[in-house]
């Protein structure tokens, strides 16, 4: 029996509505990848520490001495950081009617004296009836009975949110406990021909993600201490929640030091209200946490390991913002650390070609 060509027509077809209902399926199947996903970025994470314990104790012990140290210092992170939180929240509510004041007494009268501009007295009493009597008059019944709806969706994404929070851990014990196993299969299933390349490749890739997330580990915790000590030095009492959160904010690039500086300065104002000094020694604790980052930690603990000029850095991030909102602020610079070695390997392929030596022009220069 002589079997028939596949006329190239239906080929084609057949395999584009494949691609279109693989991507349709990935598009459906999404809520359920991303627990995966996120197991399998951890695993990669946590897979070196793992590695180094396993050399003296079973793999599976390495892993729940690795969930244990985690467990036990983020409880410790939460049981100090809740309360101290808390008093400081209390604390700034406290400031509320120095800040009533001081617009009464300094920027109402600064208004009335320069701009004659005649701003409302504002009163706390004030302030709460104003805000209850626009909620009466703007919002009904029926716009309670929605927020009700909104909350208790809310709720339940809060739910499928925990269970997720509990199933990852289990998904990533099982990527960790057979690591080693099934990177050799996914090794095993590269062409022969093309394995020893990218196995080259895939290295460099590891450790330039690698080195870049130790080196910006180490920046984040330095830069958050600079920050933290600072600020407890000039006396803000949310100095210490500010400067930690602007250091682990610093992953992403600038966003550390603008969110920190904008909350330092409206932690100022509430605590010191308009005192020049206090507000130029918060600005001056930010200038030389931006100066350290930028002149001693980040050439030191960092260097040259995501190989980005600076301009391409800020182009990394915009980008991922603009396509993944602030997850993709967060995975713009390791996504583009792994591209930087990709593309320095396309290039150096692309400089072996005929094309690139003219020996050879493509169809669509060639003379006819």
């Amino acid at each position: 029996m002589i079997s028939q060509p596949i006329d190239p027509f239906f080929r084609r077809l057949f395999i584009v509505v494949a691609i279109v209902i693989a991507l349709v399926m990935l598009r459906l199947m999404w809520p359920v990848i991303i627990p995966f996903f996120c197991a399998f970025i951890l695993a990669y994470l946590f897979n070196p520490l793992v590695k180094a314990l396993s050399k003296y104790v079973r793999r599976w012990i390495a892993i729940l001495v690795v969930y244990a140290a985690i467990t036990i210092g983020m409880t410790v992170l939460l049981w100090w950081l809740i309360p101290t939180l808390w008093r400081q929240l209390q604390a700034a509510w406290e400031y509320l009617p120095q800040i009533l004041s001081w617009y009464n007494d300094v920027a109402r009268e600064w208004f009335v004296n320069h701009m004659r501009i005649r701003l409302p007295e504002l009163e706390s009493k004030g302030v709460s009836e104003t805000f209850v009597g626009y909620m009466q008059t703007h919002y009904k019944f029926e716009d309670a009975s929605s927020l009700m709806s909104q909350v208790l969706a809310s709720g339940m994404s809060f739910i499928n949110s925990a269970g997720l929070i509990v199933l990852v851990p289990i998904l990533t014990f099982y990527f960790l406990f057979n690591w080693d196993k099934r990177l050799h299969g996914w090794k095993m299933a590269i062409p022969t021909a093309y394995s020893k390349k990218v196995v080259s490749i895939a290295h460099e890739c590891d450790r330039a993600l690698m080195a870049f997330i130790k080196g910006q580990l180490l920046v984040m915790v330095l830069l958050g201490v600079i920050y933290a000590v600072q600020l407890q030095l000039i006396g803000l009492e949310l100095g210490l929640i500010i400067g930690m959160a602007a250091g682990i904010a610093s992953f992403v690039p600038y966003l550390g030091f603008g969110l920190g500086f904008i909350a330092s300065i409206i932690a100022g104002l509430f605590q010191f209200g308009l005192d020049w000094f206090h507000l130029s020694l918060i600005v001056g604790a930010f200038l030389v946490g931006q100066a350290a980052e930028g002149y001693i930690l980040q050439p030191l603990l960092l260097g040259d390991k995501i190989g980005l000029s600076p301009l391409w850095v800020i182009f990394a991030v915009l980008a991922g913002a603009s396509l993944l909102g602030f997850v993709g602020m967060l995975i713009a610079l390791p996504v583009s650390a792994v591209l930087n070695v990709l593309f320095i390997h396309l290039y150096g392929y692309y400089r072996t070609t005929d094309f690139y030596k003219g020996r050879k022009q493509l169809n669509l220069f060639e003379e006819k």
